[in-house]
């Protein structure tokens, strides 16, 4: 991939000016995601101006355009995110998308924010395993502490009100045993 997202912006911005796919809810999406995820971008003033819609689509599309490629690099990285994002179908039909398809170079994904944090990569098991861990616990807690003060037998006896069978009457038997 030799250009640069500025550079690709200003070849596809003439397809993305005159593409009708491309209607006042769609800019008003990629304006509304470049203003609340990267303020940096584009600020509030700017984002009000670029959704007026006294003013056509297709003006206020030109005209965010042509302020993404001043504002940078980046700016226009973000505008492909967005609209990869939001308009699939027109991102891939882009002119360098079809050329970087078509000439076979891998076209390197743009990762999301939610693939740039990921918290947690364990499988379910690791969260079942842990979830298994702190019940075993809070069980063994109450089970220690029931024997010195009697109000926890009766909350032994409450919480066993929605368990399967099986545990229920161990539990009820273990308040039972406990008085």
């Amino acid at each position: 991939m030799g250009e640069s997202f500025h550079e690709q912006l200003r070849i596809d911005s003439r397809f993305l000016k005159s593409d009708r796919r491309l209607d006042t809810e769609l800019v008003d999406k990629l304006i509304l995601q470049l203003n609340r995820i990267y303020p940096q971008i584009l600020t509030d003033k700017e984002a009000s101006k670029f959704r007026d819609l006294d003013v056509p689509t297709c003006i206020r599309l030109a005209e965010l355009l042509n302020h993404l490629q001043e504002k940078g690099e980046e700016a226009c990285r973000e505008f492909y995110s967005a609209l990869h994002l939001h308009v699939e179908d027109v991102y891939f039909s882009l002119p360098t998308r079809l050329r970087l398809r078509e000439s076979g170079e891998p076209v390197v994904p743009i990762t999301s924010p939610k693939d740039r944090y990921v918290m947690n990569d364990h499988s379910p098991f690791f969260f079942l395993s842990c979830f298994s861990l702190a019940v075993g616990a809070a069980l063994l807690y109450y089970y220690g502490e029931s024997k010195q003060v009697s109000g926890s037998s009766s909350a032994m006896g409450l919480a066993a009100m929605g368990l399967s069978r099986k545990v229920r009457d161990v539990l009820i038997w273990y308040t039972e045993d406990g008085k």
